[in-house]
């Protein structure tokens, strides 16, 4: 039934074009902005996620900063007890030499007094940042260790991020009284160096000890610091591909939107020319 009241068609065809007009807008916008899902209407759940994501993800970039610095103090330490234990191995060489009994132990023990001055040396310049970790007392503070920001957890969605830590131990190696102090008089004659001799290699094991420590804790920030790395780049792929515009698809539903567009105004050109024809069943 035709009605000079009620234009149905052209109805149906204005809500056709207004579908496709809303459908360009929202393709338009993700086109320009980049962005299918930029706010929680365009799909609450993703960007409930993403915007979660995104928080672990400044986390993480804070820990990533927080390892650096970490790994920047423990490799000065190390880097130092490195050269200690160049210098005790030094000090071991005299020890032989002094073993001797036609050699002059005075000489020797001035040059052991020199390299343990510069063990103490060592120790109380190899500081970063505020923090030494081949003396006993790493901060300034009584503290003997420094705990370190190594992770932030989450379980669950819906879960609070909880932090980790790695706790890095002072190398232990430092001397109460200094090293210079310490082997002042650890060559007389050939007797006390012997003695000193087989005394020596308890410090000097104890020297080992810690500088392997401290290397073995430089290696776990550096895999640490990678791994935080790599998760960050997986976590902004993820968000990536849930939030952001696929521009080739963005394309191609813009272009195929354009030609529904045409036809629906074509179509609401017809249905409003329909009327007009009822007047011929007058004449």
């Amino acid at each position: 039934m035709s009605s000079i009241l009620t234009n149905y068609g052209a109805m149906v065809a204005l809500q056709t074009l207004n579908s496709v007009n809303d459908d360009m807008l929202d393709t338009q916008t993700s086109i320009s902005t980049g962005k299918e899902v930029a706010t929680a209407k365009d799909d609450a759940a993703k960007w409930s996620i993403s915007k979660a994501m995104e928080s672990d993800i400044v986390g993480f970039e804070g820990v990533e900063e927080n390892i650096a610095m970490a790994e920047a103090t423990v490799s000065v330490a190390s880097a130092g007890a490195e050269m200690i234990v160049d210098k005790m191995v030094e000090i071991k060489e005299l020890l032989i030499s002094a073993s001797a009994e036609n050699v002059d132990h005075g000489k020797i023990q001035d040059q052991i007094t020199n390299k343990a001055a510069q063990i103490d040396e060592i120790i109380n310049t190899a500081s970063f940042n505020g923090v030494n970790l081949l003396q006993d007392d790493v901060n300034g503070a009584g503290d003997s260790s420094i705990d370190v920001l190594i992770s932030m957890d989450r379980s669950g969605p819906g879960g609070t991020p909880t932090a980790t830590t790695l706790t890095v131990n002072s190398a232990g190696i430092e001397d109460a009284s200094g090293y210079e102090t310490s082997f002042a008089n650890l060559v007389t004659d050939a007797d006390t160096a012997r003695t000193s001799l087989n005394n020596f290699e308890a410090t000097m094991t104890t020297m080992i000890d810690a500088t392997t420590a401290l290397g073995a804790t430089a290696a776990r920030l550096e895999d640490q610091s990678d791994f935080v790395g790599t998760l960050v780049d997986a976590m902004t792929q993820g968000i990536s591909a849930m939030v952001d515009t696929n521009m080739e698809e963005a394309s191609a539903r813009l272009n195929a939107l354009e030609t529904q567009q045409e036809l629906a105004v074509q179509s609401l050109g017809i249905a409003n020319d329909a009327p007009s024809s009822l007047m011929q069943l007058f004449r």
